[in-house]
Formats: structure tokens, C-alpha cells, sequence
């Protein structure tokens, strides 16, 4: 079968773009050997060649591990991981088991068949719910699990009794499944992955934070060996639940959250918790900068001009119209600023006011008015439809809210109730409805400029308390033998999506470049010709066999023994992305020096054997 053929329906040997693939795969085996050397002769390694130029243009992370031989595409979203691949996961792996037994963690593995009533009980289950459902032959209710909260709650309970059978921790490292509606980006979105749940269980809310904490601290030492940048951010809890959480996160173009981080104190938090809150309190509406909003046009003057976003309950009852500053002018700056309603910011008002909203309709106005007209038309209905205005602090309120597009929706203005809303409920906090944007002022220290971040979450911490605990009744006797629910954390790692993260952070237009943690390979060992391939197995002891006396730990290295020139086995080098390639070319013939490469670093340099241990492994400390 010829690559770029589809052999069967959603399947796709071949990435999304558009030119031109060689038909010449690049693989080569010669005899297996079992002399325990790790050889690329005895790995299946199906790396690609493609047009210099469209190398070049390469941008996708997927079609990067699909040209370096790591997975292929088997339906859409869903991925078969393929030796080079998998020996990345496998040390990603290996990796967080070492952080999670720092915590005293112990390592279970939870089916991946969960039962539908469990969740259920837990409430996570709704008709959007974005997981796979099926019935066995008895048509009992399963689902394939997106998430095991409700299992290890259900089995922790059923096998703890008392306080003293606390702190409890398990993880585990396991597939999990998710039916979602538009995969995308290879591993960062997609139906089947690989995820880290580790689970804890505390008597008391004290104890439960301290553990928190501590789970916290080993996040943070495994990001660190990394050696990439990364942020951690205040965050939303979600459907998950609980009342603090924290995500760990790399910046990417890529990513679909925002991070805000200040320049002078340590904020940082996920653009999900914004509050709605302005950064004064108590400021009047004929104070702030702005003008009425007009029902004629978007009118303009010098510091605002105004813009209208619009939401409905999930009742349909209540229509939220929300009135935000559309552009601004800053201090020194002469073009006006465009911002975007915060929609979080939004919701979180609406909540404290007690609507809960759906800001996922995309014409919100017209399935309101559609439920509003046929109430309106019911014989003896005496329910008013209700509309609330919310103003943000830098647009002054209506004095009568307005009335005209609701007419030209057919909506009876008198069957209408409204509601305005230009101070948080409860508080006197003016609202603040737009996403923050680079240079904007920190509510926290009101010193610092706020910076956003485009970011990929790979990490989320989790306090759930008792949000599982209590509804699916697992609890403890306290010494006064009464029954207590038990407080849970529960705090997630993306193995998979970690990887492509990772992969994504250091690509260059060679081709992959892993750091030294998580490669599938820490050196390439790469003979020019077969006339050296006794002396590159020998190299290869040498850095094995860990010759660098101050070190124990023995180099990873695999011996590139492939009936292939020179040529063709640099270039797979690099697309594979080995963190140090070590050369056996003319300089090994006649001067007895090795070429030892590192392409991250910038690093060439020529040394003799003696000398190769010692600046490989001080290279790799580097990575």
C-alpha cells in the first residue's frame, strides 16, 4: 500500500497538509541483533522524507511526529504510538511516577469502564456530556471513562473506615476517553489519551490543604526538570468542583487558555477567573469616562467607544445584555484599543445574582425572544420574560434601559421585566466585563502592568473537599464513632498531550528537539561508514558503561547501524530530535576525534574518546 492511501475509513497514513510526499518510506533493517545495544537496525523507526521546501514550512506538531516516526494517525483524534513514541511516554512516565512516590503516593490502575449511575449520583452526567456511553448485553449503563473521580471515590469509601486509615494517596497513569465534538492538534486534543489522577483523601480541611500543598511542590520539581519555561495559574474549578485549584501551563501559540501575570507581584492566574469585579469600588457612573450608549448607532467620542454581548439563561427565561467599553484609548497610545467581553466575567455576575447563564448559544437574542413571544401569547399568562442590562464601570447606564431591538424582535416591551446591574450583587464594586489586556493595570497590587499568555494546560491541581464525598457517601468514623465525609483532592497531569507540548516548545525547521528527561534516545551515536561500526560500538560502551567516574548514571545512547549514508542518518537524527549526536566520520579516521553535536546549544566540537564522556554528560545537564 502506497502512503497517502486510505485504507480504511478515518484513516490517514499522511499529515493534513497539502504537498507533495515522497512515496520512498524511510526505513531500513538489516539482521536483529541481541547483543542488549540499543541499534536503530533493530527498531522500527517509519520516519518520512518530504520536498526540502515543504520542511521548511513546516508548523504542525502532528506532522512533525508523523515524519520523525513517533505515532500515526488511526481515526480521527485517536493515535497508535509507535516505538520512538512510546519510549518518550515511557520516560514521561517513569518521571512523574519518581515525583508522585515523593509524596507518598501509591500506584493503582482503575478500569477504564465506568458506570453511568455513578455519575449520575455525582451529577457530571448530562445530556452534553462529552463522553462515549454504551449497554452491555444485560443493557447495563456504561461509559468509558474521561475521569475517575467518581470510581476512586465509590472504591475509597467502600474500603476506608476510620480517620486513622488517613491521609490516603493513589495515582495512576492510564487511558482515558473523551467524545469530543472537534479534535484537533494530534495529541493536544483528542479523544483517546493518556492522563496522571492522583487521589487524596484527608480527615480533616487542614490536613487536606497541607497535602495540597505538598502535591503542589512535587508539580513544580517535575516541571523544573523539564528545564522549560512554564507558568502556574490561579484557576477555575470547573465542573470538577471545589473551591481552589492551580494549572501548570507552557506558552504557545497553540494553546486555547489565557494566562494574566503581573510585572511586580506573583499573580498569576487563568483568564477563567476573572470576577467581574472593577478595580475601584464605590466609583459612580457620572465619574468614569464613557457616554451614554446610544440605541441609534455605536457612537465614538475620545476615550470610549461602546458594544453590546449578549447571553440567555439556560431556562431561556432571562436575556443578559452586557454593555462594555468596545475600544479604549490608552495613556500615550493614539490608536484606540479593541477589547472583548469577558465572558467568565459575565457569568460570575450572573451567578451572584442568582441566573445561571449559557454562554455558549451563538444567537442568544433570538431563542429568547422566541420563548418570550410564545409565553406572551399563552392565554392568562401573567409571567413577565426578564431582561437584565449589566454596564461595565467605563460606560455610563441607561437612564431608561433600551427597548427597540426587543421591538424588533417581536417582543411586548410591557410583558417585559428589567433588571440593571452596574454594581456587583451584594457589593459596591462597579463591573468589569472586558478580557484584560497587555499594559492593563493588576487588581492585586494595583503597582504592576498585566501580561497575557497564550498557554496549553498540561497540569491541574484540584481541593475538591467533600463536592464527591459526600454525595456518593464516602466517609470515616471520627473517634466519637460518628460518620464524617472524607476530604478529597485530585490533581491531573496530560502525559500525552505533555508530549506534544514538550515537542511543540523546541521544534525547529530540522526537526524535533526533546529535552534530556523525556527523549527517546539522550545520544545517536552515528558511524559515516561500516568500516567503523566496531568503533562505534565501542564508543557506545564507553557511554554506557558511564567512564565519567563522578557519575552513576549510565548515557542512554543508541547506535545509528542502518545501511544508510552519512547523509541520510544526520538528517534522522534531527528530525527525531537526539539531544547530542556523536559523529565517527573523517576526523575518526585520521585523528582519532569524534564530532559531538548538539543542535539546541549550538554546539560542534571535535575531542578525543577520553574526553567524550565527560563533555556529553555536561551537555546533557544542560538539556
Amino acid at each position: 500500500m502506497l502512503l497517502g492511501t486510505r485504507p480504511a475509513a478515518g484513516r490517514f497514513l499522511r499529515p493534513s497538509q497539502t504537498y507533495t510526499w515522497s512515496m520512498r518510506l524511510r526505513i531500513s533493517r538489516s539482521n536483529i541483533h541481541t547483543d542488549g545495544r540499543n541499534r536503530a537496525s533493530n527498531l522500527w523507526t517509519p520516519t518520512l522524507r518530504v520536498p526540502k521546501q515543504a520542511a521548511q514550512a513546516e508548523t504542525d506538531i502532528n506532522d512533525w511526529f508523523i515524519r520523525a516516526g513517533l505515532y500515526r494517525k488511526a481515526y480521527s483524534g485517536i493515535f497508535h504510538m509507535l516505538p520512538l513514541g512510546l519510549r518518550v511516554q515511557d520516560k514521561l512516565e517513569r518521571l512523574i511516577d519518581r515525583h508522585m512516590q515523593s509524596v507518598g503516593a501509591s500506584k493503582i490502575s482503575l478500569s477504564s469502564i465506568s458506570s453511568q449511575e455513578l455519575w449520575e449520583q455525582s451529577g457530571r452526567l448530562t445530556k452534553g456530556s462529552e463522553v462515549f456511553r454504551f449497554q452491555d448485553r444485560k443493557e447495563f449503563k456504561f461509559l468509558l471513562a474521561p475521569t475517575h473521580e467518581e470510581e476512586i471515590t465509590a472504591l475509597a469509601g467502600s474500603l476506608t473506615a476510620s480517620y486513622r486509615d488517613l491521609p490516603l494517596r493513589v495515582y495512576q497513569i492510564s487511558r482515558k476517553y473523551r467524545d469530543e465534538a472537534r479534535p484537533r492538534q494530534g495529541l493536544l486534543r483528542g479523544r483517546e489519551f493518556i492522563m496522571k489522577d492522583l487521589y487524596t483523601f484527608d480527615f480533616t480541611v487542614e490536613e487536606a490543604l497541607k497535602t495540597y500543598e505538598l502535591v503542589k511542590s512535587a508539580y513544580t520539581r517535575l516541571f523544573d526538570e523539564l528545564k522549560l519555561p512554564y507558568l502556574t495559574a490561579a484557576a477555575d474549578s470547573g465542573n470538577m468542583g471545589g473551591s481552589l485549584s492551580h494549572e501548570f501551563h507552557f506558552p504557545s501559540p497553540r494553546g486555547e487558555d489565557t494566562v494574566v501575570s503581573c510585572s511586580n507581584c506573583d499573580s498569576v492566574y487563568n483568564e477563567e477567573l476573572a470576577d467581574g469585579k472593577a478595580l475601584a469600588s464605590g466609583t459612580s457612573a457620572e465619574s468614569t469616562p464613557g457616554f451614554d450608549v446610544s440605541e441609534k448607532s455605536e457612537e465614538t467620542n475620545a476615550r470610549v467607544s461602546t458594544g453590546l454581548w449578549m447571553a440567555i439563561s439556560k431556562d431561556r427565561k432571562t436575556l443578559i445584555r452586557s454593555w462594555y467599553p468596545k475600544f479604549t484609548v490608552e495613556d500615550g497610545v493614539t490608536d484606540p484599543v479593541r477589547r472583548q467581553v469577558n465572558s467568565h466575567a459575565v457569568k460570575s455576575i450572573a451567578n451572584a445574582a442568582g441566573i445561571d447563564i449559557d454562554i455558549s448559544i451563538k444567537n442568544p437574542l433570538e431563542q429568547w425572544a422566541a420563548r418570550a413571544n410564545s409565553k406572551a401569547s399563552s392565554h392568562g399568562s401573567t409571567e413577565k420574560t426578564r431582561v437584565v442590562d449589566m454596564y461595565d464601570n467605563l460606560v455610563h447606564a441607561y437612564t431608561r434601559p433600551p427597548r427597540r431591538m426587543l421591538q424588533e424582535a417581536g417582543c411586548a416591551v410591557e410583558n417585559l421585566r428589567f433588571t440593571r446591574l452596574d454594581t456587583f450583587p451584594g457589593t459596591s464594586n462597579r463591573l468589569n466585563l472586558v478580557n484584560v489586556l497587555d499594559g492593563d493595570q493588576c487588581p492585586k497590587c494595583t503597582q504592576g502592568k498585566l501580561k497575557t499568555h497564550t498557554a496549553i494546560e498540561l497540569g491541574h491541581t484540584f481541593h475538591l473537599g467533600t463536592r464527591y464525598s459526600e454525595v456518593l457517601q464516602a466517609t470515616v468514623k471520627r473517634e466519637d464513632n460518628k460518620s464524617v465525609p472524607m476530604q478529597m483532592g485530585c490533581h491531573g497531569i496530560g502525559v500525552s498531550r505533555m508530549i506534544a507540548a514538550v515537542a511543540d516548545c523546541l521544534v525547529d525547521n530540522k526537526g524535533l528537539n526533546w529535552p534530556r528527561a523525556i527523549a527517546p534516545f539522550e545520544v545517536a551515536i552515528v558511524p559515516a561508514t561500516d568500516d567503523v561500526l566496531a568503533d562505534a560500538e565501542m564508543v557506545y560502551d564507553h557511554l554506557v558503561a558511564g567512564a565519567d567516574a563522578a557519575s552513576s548514571t549510565p548515557v542512554d545512547a543508541i547506535i545509528d547501524d542502518r545501511a544508510k549514508n552519512m547523509g541520510w542518518k544526520m538528517g534522522d537524527a534531527d528530525l527525531i530530535g537526539y539531544p547530542v549526536i556523536v559523529v565517527l566520520g573523517r576526523g575518526w579516521k585520521e585523528k582519532q576525534t569524534l564530532e559531538v553535536q548538539c543542535r539546541r546549544l549550538g554546539l560542534r566540537q571535535d575531542l578525543p574518546l577520553d574526553e567524550l564522556s565527560s563533555v556529553v554528560r555536561e551537555t546533557l545537564a544542560q538539556l
